[in-house]
């Protein structure tokens, strides 16, 4: 017997309808590329929407094609959002940083019709235009007046695009389960790979993230997307600012620790959201200019593992209390997310709240983990058996654009390729990337352990941990070290705050010294340029 309910189908269209609406007078900000704040409402945000969807229509673009955006977290944007998916069409958003081969591929990968790109980037997209096979045309997001000469083929600014259309528009109703956005994983390792999220898909995902708990918004709350838009669509925050009424920010390409300051004050942020390379930035300026922003009282923290320190920080220093977040672009991205009940907050030692905030917390709901040994057996949840990581749910990958073969196993799981370990309360900690763990004499030595372990050190700003091929042990730990602004630390400064830390064989044969890191566009550390630097002899992990 089936239900008795309106076949309504989850789409993309009903959130800024919804945010236009009900929501129409809360302002959207954005930090422009030309320089300016640009200011105006989610019923102009609905409005431009509109615009760019019967734009699109006229020039032949409908359900399933590709249209690429290369651009900023701005209001242009955040407009392509809703103006491609919106009529059936598929927004493919670029990571800029990609290497020029990587950049052609995923374009030419994709099929995309037109390109859609910030000023800052038509120098990039000039260098490659020759080698696109599939692409139309550009529309270089900015108006008349800072529309700039070019060598791309048939472009057309932004403004002049949508200027004559109607602001009314009807959106077509069509399948939950047909492609909205398209995301590429960050080819480290081969070719990029496209995850083609659903309609369905993302809606889902933006109901999980409003949860309480979860990514915080809501009406009468402030939303800096300091995570860039083309990283895994903005971690959804782009959905779920119009779902709950929040006032959403987007400052641009700045992002530095002065900016956002500035950006926060003026606009009375309550909460935001980005990867821990930006907020040791953050940090860095308030420790510096002895400063802070009294509005923030929550700050997300995801793309990668934040060091223990920067969590004490946020909570002891500056009263902010932490959301630690971990997901995968294959996952819309959120899968699990940690912070503190008010149970943990009155029970917990501080000491040990800090310690709980660095694992990665509960999935939440609609998103099942596991973990699983080499053989595929599950593992307990005993917080100490440590395995690869496995996920399922509504807005998980099933398999990759164009790639017949299956990315799950046959009861739905998807290998993450993280290495885990599950505790009390379904509680996640990452240990290692699979590709990442040393192994040295036959055991596992972890190197986000050993990199937050370095971070608590006073002279260390970053730091990163790569095995490095050893003809005793297979392989030995290597710590790389970033000092903190005016210091000099030395390797045995580093290594004596580490001995009472970690396992005296996990202790590392050599610290080395960097004024910075090579860091991905999604905030990551590119570990692979790092063994190409220090370890370009490929040790092959053993299993297990």
């Amino acid at each position: 017997m089936r239900g008795l309910m309106q076949n309504h189908p989850l789409l993309i269209s009903q959130f800024i309808e919804h945010g236009g609406t009900v929501f129409g007078n809360v302002e959207v900000v954005s930090q422009t590329v030309e320089g300016p704040i640009h200011r105006y409402t989610w019923s102009d945000v609905r409005a431009r929407s509109r615009q760019l969807a019967n734009a699109l229509t006229a020039q032949g673009v409908g359900l399933g094609d590709r249209i690429a955006t290369i651009a900023w977290t701005n209001h242009r944007h955040l407009e392509a959002y809703y103006g491609i998916a919106g009529i059936g069409a598929v927004c493919h958003t670029i990571n800029p940083r990609l290497y020029a081969d990587d950049l052609v591929y995923v374009l030419n990968h994709a099929e995309d019709r037109f390109v859609m790109l910030d000023l800052t980037f038509v120098p990039l997209i000039e260098a490659i235009a020759e080698r696109l096979e599939s692409v139309e045309g550009f529309i270089i997001m900015t108006d008349q007046e800072h529309m700039p000469s070019n060598q791309l083929p048939n472009t057309v600014c932004y403004e002049e695009f949508i200027a004559a259309r109607a602001a009314d528009y009807e959106w077509p109703r069509f399948d939950e389960n047909t492609a909205a956005n398209l995301c590429y994983t960050s080819g480290t390792t081969g070719k990029p790979k496209g995850v083609l999220y659903s309609h369905r898909s993302t809606v889902l995902h933006a109901y999980a993230s409003c949860m309480p708990g979860n990514i915080v918004g809501g009406r009468g709350q402030c939303m800096l997307a300091v995570v860039p838009m083309f990283h895994a669509n903005g971690w959804g925050i782009p959905y779920s600012a119009p779902m709950t009424g929040s006032k959403l920010v987007m400052p641009g390409q700045k992002l530095d620790g002065e900016s956002l300051t500035k950006l926060m004050r003026d606009e009375g942020v309550t909460t935001t959201c980005g990867v821990p390379t930006v907020w040791l930035g953050l940090l860095d300026y308030w420790k510096e200019h002895d400063t802070s922003v009294p509005t923030v009282k929550q700050v997300g923290i995801g793309g990668a593992a934040p060091a223990r320190s920067m969590i004490e920080e946020f909570e002891r220093d500056f009263g902010i209390e932490i959301l630690h977040g971990w997901g995968m672009t294959e996952m819309n991205p959120l899968g699990t997310i940690h912070t503190l009940s008010a149970s943990e907050r009155a029970t917990l030692s501080p000491d040990d709240q800090l310690d709980a905030l660095t694992t990665q917390g509960a999935p939440v709901f609609g998103v099942e983990i596991k973990v699983v040994d080499e053989d595929g057996a599950t593992l307990p949840n005993d917080g100490k058996s440590c395995g690869e990581l496995m996920v399922r749910g509504p807005w998980v990958c099933e398999r990759y654009f164009k790639d017949e073969t299956s990315a799950i196993d046959d009861e739905g799981w998807f290998g993450t390729g993280d290495i885990a370990l599950i505790g009390e309360g379904m509680s996640m900690q990452i240990t290692d990337r699979a590709k990442d763990v040393i192994k040295s004499g036959g055991e596992w030595i972890s190197s986000i352990d050993l990199e937050n372990a370095a971070m608590g050190h006073p002279d260390v700003a970053h730091a990163a941990v790569i095995g490095v091929p050893d003809e005793k042990w297979s392989e030995r730990p290597l710590l790389i070290v970033v000092p903190a602004v005016g210091t000099e630390p030395t390797k045995e400064d580093i290594l004596g705050c580490l001995a009472d830390k970690v396992a005296k064989w996990w202790l590392p044969d050599d610290v080395v010294f960097e004024e910075e890191l090579p860091v991905s566009g999604t905030g990551k550390v590119q570990k692979i340029k790092l063994r190409e630097k220090y370890a370009p002899v490929e040790v092959k992990k053993a299993a297990g």
